[in-house]
């Protein structure tokens, strides 16, 4: 006589009852701190009801729409068309037959990677009523007739924005591999979640600021950040940081880089691997970084003008001092690269020669099309973000930081909802994601210089449309080498849009273009073996033109900028000490500004 089967164990966890009450008590207790100190700040603060002006927006496009309701009922024909076929063909599949898809997801789409939304027919239905809702109401919104331009791309963006919100990958119980956790956990991947969501809360202080990395995983210094050398100067806006030689001697002219404050400098010395700056120390550069201060109130009035005279001059003077050397080349980074250009301009109407030589690393100097980021960009906008800014004597570095992530709202929102909240997982240690999350301030008058002057008026593109300490600008004067590196797939410094701008200038140009990203197709080192990059020696009026003509060349840019600058003065002197001359050490890289967390 055979044994019976001995019984399954079930593949459904029940939480332990215990855990589950104590879990929910701290939950309570904690949700209740938030809501209270939310509540008392929003009081004390005043709520602005639609800062963003997103409402008058979209009231302008349905008064419009409705002006022409034959388009609505053509687009509402062809969504009921589309979702008729979905259910004859989900209905079929129901039934063992296999037919095409009525949409497709894109397939570098991860918010659908698990092999569920494609093999079980109730969540393809789902993926698939999704993806079809999604196109009807991108199609219905980018085609209303007499919108504005800049109407339109806000209704666009916000579309978009609210589309991916309701993305079903978003929610527990239409996403398969959130059920499946839920399943094998008993739900305990929901009640982390929402623990790792207070604790968002609280590290936002009632703001949600989600964890994107492990943040006690890097450490400035020790983990990241690592190239040696020593702080020589500072005032009360920058440090500067003299990089260790690696070499025996180095080319004459120093190498100063003024990467964007809206962002912390290490994002070009993360780790050795992929450290611009040990590459270029390691090719004899004596290479100097601005580490510009993340401001308090103390610095709500320091304007753009004080950053070219206590960042760029100061650095200068200070580099002369510890070098005996004048004339240096200069890297300019995003915004660091936009002030840079300024001061270009200003220091050719003065008769400075101090920079012989400038780059420009995914710059904007022509606004004309700053991409996506002009969403943000109008006046009812402009005007609260001022008097937010008046009223603390800064601007939250979380503000600005939600804001390039929304630009990329799936990849840098949504799946860590999904990740922290839902699966109740930890984020991964990533390093360029902790230098995301490492956000800086903004002081209000700087700040509002910089977005009304260029990207509202575009008069940094325009001969003597802006002033620099009382001289005016003209880019076109500016006649040193430049070389101009954007990246092809930059949602921050649309590409065609750095090349309008590399076309002001009146000197020798050089542009290039990676493949990649703001930040990705910069860091971007030889032995990665990543990312290729265009050239060509031929400016012509058109990007697209430019592109055509381009030869495309297997990996970094770093070498062919590397070259280009060796071209212009390949004299050599012994390599510099940092601390040797007259300027003494202050303090080891990377020093304290940049360690100031908002």
């Amino acid at each position: 006589m055979t044994e019976p089967n001995p019984p399954q164990e079930a593949d459904i966890r029940l939480p332990d009852a215990g855990q589950l009450g104590r879990s929910m008590a701290d939950i309570a207790a904690r949700s209740q701190r938030l809501v209270n100190d939310w509540m008392s700040r929003q009081a004390k603060e005043g709520v602005a009801i639609d800062p963003l002006n997103i409402g008058g927006a979209f009231l302008e496009m349905t008064t419009k729409l409705l002006a022409n309701p034959t388009q609505l009922m053509q687009a509402q024909i062809g969504l009921w068309r589309d979702y008729v076929t979905l259910w004859q063909n989900t209905t079929q599949r129901m039934l063992g037959q296999e037919p095409a898809p009525v949409i497709e997801n894109d397939p570098k789409d991860k918010r659908f990677a698990d092999p569920a939304w494609k093999q079980n027919e109730i969540f393809d239905f789902i993926k698939q009523s999704y993806l079809l809702s999604a196109r009807y109401i991108n199609d219905v919104v980018t085609h209303v007739d007499g919108l504005p331009p800049k109407t339109a791309q806000k209704i666009d963006f916000y579309a978009r924005q609210f589309v991916n919100a309701l993305s079903p990958s978003n929610f527990v119980l239409t996403n398969p591999e959130v059920l499946r956790r839920t399943r094998e956990t008993g739900g305990e991947n929901l009640l982390r979640g929402l623990s790792n969501l207070l604790s968002d809360l609280e590290q936002g202080r009632g703001n949600l600021r989600i964890k994107m990395t492990d943040t006690q995983a890097f450490k400035l210094g020790e983990s990241i950040a690592v190239s040696p050398g020593q702080v020589v100067y500072e005032n009360e806006l920058i440090q500067l940081i003299q990089y260790a030689p690696l070499t025996g001697t180095v080319l004459v002219r120093p190498l100063v880089i003024f990467p964007p404050w809206i962002n912390k400098f290490y994002i070009l010395d993360l780790r050795p691997r992929n450290s611009l700056v040990r590459y270029l120390v390691a090719q004899g550069h004596t290479v100097f970084m601005v580490s510009w201060v993340n401001p308090d109130e103390r610095l709500a009035s320091k304007n753009f003008d004080d950053y070219m005279v206590d960042g760029v001059f100061a650095a200068l003077a200070a580099i002369e001092a510890a070098t005996g050397q004048r004339e240096v080349n200069a890297i300019g980074y995003c915004l660091g690269g936009t002030l840079l250009a300024a001061t270009l301009g200003a220091m050719k109407a003065k008769g400075d020669e101090r920079i012989r030589s400038a780059t420009f690393l995914v710059t904007l100097t022509d606004f004309t099309d700053p991409g996506e980021l002009g969403v943000f960009i109008d006046e009812e906008q402009l005007s609260s973000l001022e008097e937010r800014m008046t009223r603390r004597g800064f601007m939250e570095g979380a503000e600005m930081a939600t804001t390039f992530n929304m630009l990329r709202a799936n990849d840098l929102i949504w799946s860590f909802v999904v990740n922290n909240y839902l699966l109740g997982k930890e984020p991964f240690p990533f390093d360029l994601l902790y230098w995301n999350s490492d956000a800086t301030r903004m002081p209000p008058a700087m700040h509002s210089f910089y977005l009304r002057n260029m990207y509202q008026k575009n008069l940094l593109a325009q001969p003597c449309g802006i002033s620099m300490k009382g001289v005016p600008v003209d880019l076109g004067r500016v006649d040193i080498p430049v070389y101009f590196l954007s990246c092809r797939e930059d949602h921050i410094a649309p590409w065609a849009s750095t090349y309008k701008g590399a076309r002001l200038f009146g000197g020798p140009m050089r542009f290039v273009l990676a493949a990649s990203g703001h930040i990705a197709g910069v860091v971007n080192p030889p032995e990665g073996g990543k990312y290729n990059h265009f050239v060509n020696t031929e400016m012509p009026e058109r990007a697209e033109d430019w592109f055509a003509e381009a030869t495309e060349v297997a990996g970094s840019w770093w070498p062919d900028w590397q070259r280009w600058v060796t071209k212009l003065d390949k004299s050599r002197v012994a390599a510099r000490e940092p601390g040797s001359g007259v300027l003494a050490a202050i303090e080891p890289a990377p020093g304290r500004y940049v360690a100031v967390k908002i």
